[in-house]
């Protein structure tokens, strides 16, 4: 009578519209997105209205909302329009971080972080200011436009503000994920973007930053047993370093790689699933993937 009725339980709903279980009742439980019903038996069944709501909440955080702006759009009926994301005002507050950070007035910048964070999503913040800016930073760096001085300073501005949004990312009863940088990798912005998307999405993160030694990843591994380990390196020779260790560890947990050095080669020989895209739609895929 249940699937008669087009009722579904968590498994089958997951199959049909490509969302972890574990995803799924972090979605239910924070959010409210999900409203199911128990069978004789006490199982939890999903109508399809259920599959509707996921498949809204999946387009929404496509357009890079929040996983909390996703599930209130959504229960809301609404649909998001370019200008939820892309509005006169972000623009502005874009350019007035972009200058209050390239002239080292760290008050400035705060201040524009401030309006941004207060006016629009954690994750819309990430997609259209943060990350285009550190990409801009980096071409400006590249072309001899910056000094070394404006690129420590915006990085290290922006580094702390990105870890203030993750405190307490470790919270909940997600699946969690192992997030760190390859030894001698200084650069971790990308991956607290990462973990902050993923987050988002109902994972709890342990972040160990820039240059863990693999001993260290894989004892915290061993303890923690995540459902993912990322690890970030920006030249493909960190990993190859690494290579024996690497093998080992993606044969005890679920591994991923990250970031400009990595690529499908080294992938393969670790055993290691490739992440080759940007930060928040890497977080998607190994969401959506469930670790």
């Amino acid at each position: 009578m249940e699937a008669a009725a087009g009722y579904v339980r968590i498994g089958e709903l997951s199959r049909r519209t490509g969302v972890s279980p574990e995803l799924l009742r972090a979605w239910e439980q924070r959010y409210g997105l999900l409203e199911p019903t128990r069978s004789d038996g006490g199982f939890r069944l999903y109508s399809p209205r259920d599959e509707q709501r996921v498949a809204a909440m999946r387009a929404h955080l496509e357009r890079g909302l929040s996983a909390a702006e996703a599930a209130r759009l959504t229960i809301d009926g609404e649909r998001p329009s370019a200008a939820s994301v892309e509005t006169p005002a972000l623009t502005r507050l874009a350019g007035e971080l972009r200058a209050a950070l390239d002239r080292l007035d760290e008050s400035g910048a705060h201040q524009a972080l401030d309006r941004l964070l207060s006016g629009f999503s954690v994750e819309t913040v990430l997609r259209e200011i943060v990350m285009p800016y550190l990409r801009d930073l980096g071409d400006r760096w590249g072309r001899g436009e910056v000094s070394v001085a404006q690129e420590h300073f915006a990085s290290q501005v922006l580094r702390g503000r990105l870890l203030g949004l993750a405190r307490g990312w470790d919270r909940g009863s997600g699946p969690r994920a192992l997030l760190a940088c390859m030894p001698h990798e200084q650069h971790d912005l990308g991956l607290i973007v990462f973990g902050l998307g993923l987050r988002d999405r109902g994972w709890r993160i342990t972040f160990l930053g820039p240059d863990t030694p693999l001993d260290t990843l894989a004892d915290a591994a061993a303890k923690l047993e995540p459902a993912a380990v990322v690890l970030a390196a920006t030249t493909p020779e960190q990993f190859e370093t690494g290579r024996s260790a690497l093998r080992r560890l993606a044969r005890a947990v679920p591994l991923w790689i990250a970031a400009a050095g990595a690529n499908p080669k080294i992938a393969a020989a670790v055993g290691a699933q490739l992440l080759d895209m940007p930060p928040l739609d890497a977080a998607e895929q190994v969401a959506a993937r469930g670790g």
